[in-house]
């Protein structure tokens, strides 16, 4: 045996990748070169203290200890391998290559055991799997229960998201909680961020719409805390990506919204939104936890170390200082409408739209396709906002009033956002004042479809002006005179509401057009023919040659095949029939022309 023994195509797992290199084992130390990152680990082998064999998915792998407390594993050796390598620890580094068999029953009941790095979960003193505390990103506890989060790698395909641990209450040691030491000896190895220092700034029991909670904030010069009685989160502030300052309806209230990429996590809910919920009324003195030099070189006059004024004010203030690649978006006015199943308020914004706050949706400009205004489905006091993304998703805000429409309209026209039915949109904005809150107005289904056929038939092929009379469009303010006169008995009325957007004159011309047009359908339909009414008392029409012959033929018949059915003699009959000679037929049609001649003679 040579001093050194060198293996091409061994893998080291990072993350979840296999990366392929080549391990070299020398009598000085361990060297495993990464082919796809070039880095390069170095055991020196006077720190070796424990070697493993172990059966793994790829072949057989080797488990190595460190006196530092370090762990490296590397798999893809062949069965053959393990004789060579057991003698060459036991000559170079003294060290006994033991097997260790890895446990495969598939249970989930076991021991956690914390060793150095790792996680072990044994199941009868078999390791069933290992985790990687430096691969936990986020630990959370909850009642007997521990979740971890995980980095992730972009060069996998499938990630681990979380692994959920229960961790049963403990019978013999009621002063240390189990859930909270197996959550510390996780944090203490984990790389979790970590709040090191002092807070910048500490806002207590704000209200938090989404996640919902009243939630310490905690202010660090890196990440954001969330400190609630259940969860905690803690926010890189290079996953902020849009921070939205936003009036409630009642003008008591401001929405505080931060957009998260990537979002933070509860259990299987994602929440892309962290929505926070404030009171104009409330004030706050605040004083940052910093010198005034290390304010000034810090945040460049955006802060001070002591400021006063509205709580909102003080946090986006203090945000938008901390996130320094963010605006502040804010929006004026909002729009009350329901999206799916929750009613909310959306806020046309300069750079798009957002909805809040059940669920919170945020649409930017350069993402909408097309929106698109429709009749409300239950009522016309209300309409219907749809937008259209490119990617093909649709958004539909419902029940907005009509009295909103003006403005909407206007906004989106100005953002120069397609329309889809602007044609017959704007025809209806000049005359939305038509409609009124009196309990007359009220939706005729029947009306509205005798208007739409009534279109159709004067407008012919033009598909845009037919499209605007469906039943499936806004348009409060079109009124279809015509057919009003043609369905409607009290047809003056319908013809007053136009009086104040014409003239007399030309209000009399239309009339005289569209009743010359009505005479001139109906002149155009034809007469019906009378239907002939059959005399009851006349004689009947003779028998054909067919019949004539079969009811000569049906005794025979009957003769022939004993027990035969009425169905099956007309049957049998047919076929006898088509068997039948030219000579044959042509007696039974001369006996049809006999019986002819003597039905006329009787008419």
């Amino acid at each position: 045996m040579g001093d050194t023994l060198e293996f091409n195509e061994i893998y080291q797992e990072v993350k979840g990748s296999w990366n392929d290199g080549r391990l070299r084992f020398s009598k000085q130390n361990v060297v495993y070169k990464s082919s796809k990152t070039g880095k390069v680990d170095s055991i020196p082998a006077g720190e070796l203290n424990m070697a493993q064999w172990r059966r793994v998915c790829l072949g057989h792998g080797i488990k190595l200890g460190t006196s530092t407390g370090h762990i490296y594993k590397y798999d893809g050796f062949r069965d053959t391998d393990f004789e060579k390598i057991s003698e060459f620890f036991k000559t170079n580094y003294k060290v006994e290559l033991a097997e260790k068999d890895m446990c495969v029953k598939g249970w989930n009941w076991g021991t956690a055991k914390f060793s150095g790095p790792l996680l072990s979960f044994d199941i009868n003193d078999n390791t069933a799997f290992e985790i990687p505390l430096s691969n936990v990103s986020q630990c959370a506890t909850g009642k007997n229960e521990v979740t971890l989060e995980f980095h992730q790698n972009d060069d996998t395909e499938v990630s681990l998201m979380e692994v959920r641990f229960y961790v049963p209450p403990s019978q013999s040691d009621e002063r240390q909680d189990p859930v909270e030491a197996f959550a510390q000896n996780v944090l203490s190895k984990a790389d979790v961020i970590q709040a090191t220092g002092d807070a910048v700034c500490i806002f207590k029991e704000l209200q938090c719409l989404t996640p919902r909670g009243r939630y310490d904030i905690r202010i660090y010069p890196t990440f954001l805390h969330l400190h609630g009685k259940t969860f905690d989160y803690k926010i890189p502030y290079t996953t902020v990506l849009r921070l939205f300052l936003l009036p409630h309806k009642d003008q008591r209230q401001m929405f505080f919204v931060i957009s998260l990429d990537p979002p933070i996590k509860q259990g299987q809910t994602r929440y892309h939104f962290l929505i926070l919920l404030f009171s104009k009324e409330e004030d706050i003195n605040l004083t940052l936890n910093m010198s005034e030099e290390d304010v000034e070189r810090r945040f460049e006059g955006k802060l001070s170390k002591n400021m006063s004024g509205s709580l909102y004010e003080m946090v986006s203030r203090v945000m938008k200082a901390l996130v320094p690649s963010t605006n502040i978006h804010s929006g004026a006015q909002c729009i009350t409408c329901s999206y799916k199943a929750s009613s909310g308020l959306l806020y046309p914004l300069e750079r798009g739209f957002i909805y809040v706050h059940k669920p919170p949706v945020h649409l930017r400009f350069e993402e909408i396709s097309c929106v698109n205004f429709a009749r409300g489905t239950t009522t016309t006091r209300s309409f219907d906002f749809e937008i259209e993304t490119k990617q093909g998703n649709q958004y539909t805000f419902s029940s907005i009033e009509r009295e909103e429409y003006g403005k909407l309209f206007d906004f989106v026209n100005a953002k120069k956002l397609n329309i889809k039915n602007r044609g017959f949109k704007e025809g209806m904005k000049g005359k939305i004042d038509e409609y009124s809150d009196s309990d007359d107005d009220q939706h005729d289904a029947y009306l509205e479809r005798m208007k739409a056929e009534g279109k159709i038939r004067e407008e012919g092929n033009d598909s845009d002006d037919s499209d605007g009379g469906s039943d499936e469009s806004f348009n409060p303010g079109e009124e279809d005179d015509d057919i009003a006169e043609e369905y409607d008995s009290n047809a003056s009325a319908s013809d007053s509401s136009d009086e104040g957007s014409e003239s007399e004159d030309e209000s009399a011309k239309k009339k005289k057009a569209k009743k010359a047009k009505v005479v001139k359908e109906k002149k155009e339909k034809k007469p019906r023919k009378e239907k002939k009414q059959k005399d009851t008392g006349g004689p009947k029409r003779p028998m054909s040659a067919y019949m004539l012959w079969l009811n000569s033929s049906r005794e025979r018949i009957k003769a022939d095949n004993p027990g035969i059915s009425i169905t099956e003699i007309s049957k049998k009959a047919g076929e006898m029939w088509r068997q039948l000679g030219k000579d044959e037929k042509e007696e039974s049609k001369r006996d049809f022309k006999n019986s002819w001649s003597v039905h006329k003679d009787c008419l």
